[in-house]
């Protein structure tokens, strides 16, 4: 530290301007200087250009786009390892963020995920003479509630209610505690069926990107609408 270094004494303040000074010894060539504390580039990189984390995300999304949800990922091990590079690089903008807040709250439409049972839904909806519409996760901090949904148009919709907790910074604990297959005139409830966290490592006005504690991923951006039950 430089504290360390400044160990020779200084002349005295009331020492006569006409008495002869001793000599400060020079440090030795070979001792080491300190280390000057520096910003690390990756910190001053995020502050100084803030542009880098645009095109990050301008990319994960280009990646995703023709990915029909996650369905095409699923056949293609490379693409999904240059998404998820993708997503890593986008989260190193947001990992001193806190997303457990209000910001949080809305509902969010899925882009890409990583989720077997979702995208098992949306691939085989048609053998039940429907298709999948938007995939959603609906979340009010506040409440603490969560629910993740299944639309069905015009008028179908499975939904799994869940209570949840905030971890600052970026953890979501949560647990199922019911379940809904609804249509137009008639429903079915199911029993809740497990617990589990989520982390939202990305989080802007546009999109969140999510992991959960199975290491799947989720790309989500604010609904043009809001969803209720």
């Amino acid at each position: 530290m430089a504290t360390s270094t400044l160990s020779f004494s200084s002349p005295s303040p009331h020492r006569d301007s006409t008495s002869p000074r001793t000599p400060r010894p020079t440090p030795s060539p070979s001792r080491p200087r300190p280390p000057r504390h520096r910003r690390s580039p990756v910190a001053a990189g995020r502050s100084l250009r803030p542009g880098e984390s645009l095109r990050a995300k301008a990319n994960l999304l280009a990646l995703i786009s023709d990915q029909d949800r996650g369905l095409r990922t699923q056949r293609d091990p490379s693409k999904r390892a240059e998404i998820v590079a993708a997503i890593e690089a986008l989260a190193v903008h947001g990992k001193d963020a806190v997303t457990t807040g209000s910001s949080l709250s809305g509902t969010w439409r899925m882009l890409w995920t990583t989720e077997k049972e979702q995208l098992f839904i949306i691939k085989n909806a048609s053998l039940f003479g429907t298709e999948a519409g938007d995939v959603l996760q609906v979340i009010d901090v506040e409440k603490g509630l969560l629910n993740n949904v299944i639309t069905f148009p015009p008028s179908g919709v499975f939904f799994v209610r869940s209570s949840i907790e905030a971890e600052p910074p970026q953890r979501i604990n949560f647990r199922f505690t019911s379940a809904v297959l609804r249509g137009s005139d008639w429903e079915i409830p199911l029993p809740p069926f497990g617990q589990g966290w989520f982390e939202s490592v990305y989080l802007d006005e546009d999109i969140r990107v999510a992991k959960d504690i199975r290491g799947d991923y989720l790309v989500v951006d604010r609904a043009p609408y809001f969803w209720k039950e």
